[in-house]
């Protein structure tokens, strides 16, 4: 891995090509295609670009039974295991409304109440993600979301992974779709003969899930545009080499452009950890992948301080922060930006994307410094009521109406002075 120091002035934000025009005109061509021919042009994307001569987008109930017979028992009770925690931990973000009373009669009310739909994309392709099934399901379902949509792309059999149906069995959802990329964002949006369309919809994808996402919010609630993958470590003396580039790696193995950067002050252990990730890698499965993402986008950088580690460690605001340092809980605390924080030795971060409970739905390119975890908020909708009593209205109209005034809306004004006493009394 290379190494660098940190310095005065440099930048270290996280930036990744938001796709080519090329690839942004093939996104849009993509969506109109969807809108104007819905499932035959499903049909031809599955054949083009996943191999997979389709009938029936929608997975039926014997399929889903099938890979549940299928699927190893020992997978399927830690899933079931990793779903209680993710369940309890989410269970705990659910909110409630609330209403203030005022001795006139008026009040102010806030309701909280659930989309009605949402669409789930699960990533496909270089692997099977039914972890991702668990992160986004689970926060739509806590949230009290009455129509829960799976969309993932197929294999060249035309099936999707018995682990990501295992899943979804686990978790009662049964309105799964075959169906990836672009188009399956655009099915999702504008719905198709065999898929109706929602109001939102979450989950990772490649580069063209992301654009896609971009050009069809507005229409619909998306979560986020998620890059790809990143994860920094903060780490010292005490941490041990082939831990921490364990852990790079992890991160790298997801997509060739993901990031993996180490911030440490101790020259010793950025030597050390730059040799184990060139071992480690080399017996990698996934080497093909983690190479370049090891060689276009991990860094070491070196620092003098802490401080100054943590410095930039907020600079960056990565999707994942590890913190392997003596007193890593003080560390934490200093830690305004991030997506995730896993806080000592034995938090690594696979324990956040499988079984700790919290979301792996998580901020990428440093847009952690404004924006969070998906969660059951991203479910609901904050509704206002305002009840205003006659008393009230009589008090403040006055004060109303040279509001409206003020910024030259003179109809606001009128709406406010239309009520009078005699009015209400005729009636």
């Amino acid at each position: 891995m290379k190494v660098t120091r940190l310095s005065a002035g440099i930048s270290i934000r996280r930036t990744i090509a938001e796709g080519t025009g090329q690839q942004v005109e093939a996104v849009k061509d993509i969506i109109r295609d969807v809108r104007d021919n819905g499932d035959e042009a499903m049909f031809r994307y599955a054949e083009k670009w996943d191999g997979a001569k389709l009938t029936s987008l929608r997975v039926t109930d014997e399929e889903i039974a099938q890979a549940v017979e299928r699927f190893d028992r020992q997978l399927l009770e830690d899933l079931t295991e990793a779903a209680t925690n993710i369940r309890s931990y989410h269970e705990s973000q659910q909110q409630q409304g609330y209403r203030h009373d005022s001795e006139d009669g008026s009040y102010v009310a806030q309701r909280v109440t659930p989309i009605e739909s949402a669409g789930l994309y699960v990533p496909g392709g270089t692997a099977a993600y039914p972890s991702s099934v668990l992160m986004n399901v689970i926060p739509a379902q806590v949230a009290g979301v009455s129509r829960i949509v799976l969309i993932s792309p197929p294999g060249k059999d035309g099936t999707l992974s018995d682990g990501v149906l295992a899943a979804a069995h686990i978790l009662g959802i049964t309105e799964v779709y075959k169906s990836g990329g672009a188009q399956a964002i655009a099915a999702l949006a504008y719905g198709t003969r065999s898929i109706e369309p929602v109001d939102k919809i979450t989950g990772p994808g490649n580069i063209f899930v992301a654009l896609a996402k971009r050009e069809v919010n507005g229409d619909v609630a998306i979560d986020m545009i998620a890059g790809p993958s990143e994860i920094a470590v903060i780490a010292d003396d005490s941490a041990y080499a082939d831990e921490v580039a364990a852990d790079l790696l992890s991160q790298a193995e997801h997509d060739p452009l993901a990031s993996a950067v180490l911030l440490t002050a101790s020259e010793k252990l950025a030597d050390a950890v730059s040799k184990e990730v060139e071992r480690q890698l080399a017996a990698l499965p996934r080497q093909a992948i983690a190479s370049p993402a090891i060689a276009d986008h991990g860094m070491i950088y070196l620092g003098d301080t802490l401080e100054e580690l943590i410095q930039a460690a907020n600079q960056l605001a990565p999707e994942h922060l590890e913190i392997m340092t003596e007193d890593a809980e003080a560390v934490a605390d200093k830690i305004r930006h991030a997506g995730a924080i896993f806080i000592g030795r034995y938090s690594s971060e696979p324990v956040g994307d499988y079984f700790a409970g919290t979301n792996h739905v998580l901020p990428t390119n440093s847009t952690a410094r404004f924006s969070s975890a998906l969660s059951v908020y991203d479910f609901v909708k904050r509704t206002s009521i305002i009840r205003y009593s006659e008393q009230a209205w009589n008090t403040n109209k006055e004060k109303i109406a040279r509001l409206a005034r003020l910024e030259g809306l003179e109809g606001h004004a009128r709406a406010v002075e239309s009520r009078s006493w005699e009015k209400g009394n005729e009636k």
